[in-house]
């Protein structure tokens, strides 16, 4: 009767075991919540950033397309800095203007540079600040 008895025990304790295990699978209402908050945060701040990314994207391509179009082949000043208020109307850039783009003899050439910081609202008082920098130097 002792042995049967330890059995039942034994067998009560393994399927009391396999229960708790059972429920314990899983995440919890709460840490779920906590998970979603935080890639909620995140997300929202790729939305808040994109266009901050795109519009220097759109920087960084009248630079380059200034560069290609005038890369050695004797440009002046005025034709380069024609070039880049053109481009900024095409692109429709916003954030900085043709005239915050700086365009200074270097090298034999001109060192064409945009330098800015952008900043963007995020969530009530918290604010992103990001620093663009892009220059290329046309030779003559």
């Amino acid at each position: 009767m002792g042995a049967s008895k330890n059995s039942m025990l034994a067998n009560y304790r393994q399927k009391s075991t396999v229960r708790t295990a059972r429920r314990q699978v899983g995440m919890t209402t709460v840490g779920f919540l906590i998970l979603i908050v935080f890639v909620g945060l995140f997300a929202f701040a790729g939305i808040r950033l994109t266009p901050v990314y795109l519009n220097y994207l759109k920087v960084a391509g009248v630079i380059d397309g200034v560069y290609d179009e005038f890369d050695s082949k004797n440009p002046s000043r005025e034709a380069v800095r024609r070039s880049i208020l053109r481009r900024f109307q095409v692109e429709s850039v916003s954030e900085l203007t043709d005239r915050d783009v700086k365009v200074t003899p270097a090298d034999g050439g001109f060192l064409v540079e945009a330098q800015y910081d952008h900043t963007t609202p995020f969530i009530a008082n918290v604010y992103f600040t990001v620093r663009f920098d892009k220059s290329v130097v046309i030779r003559r």
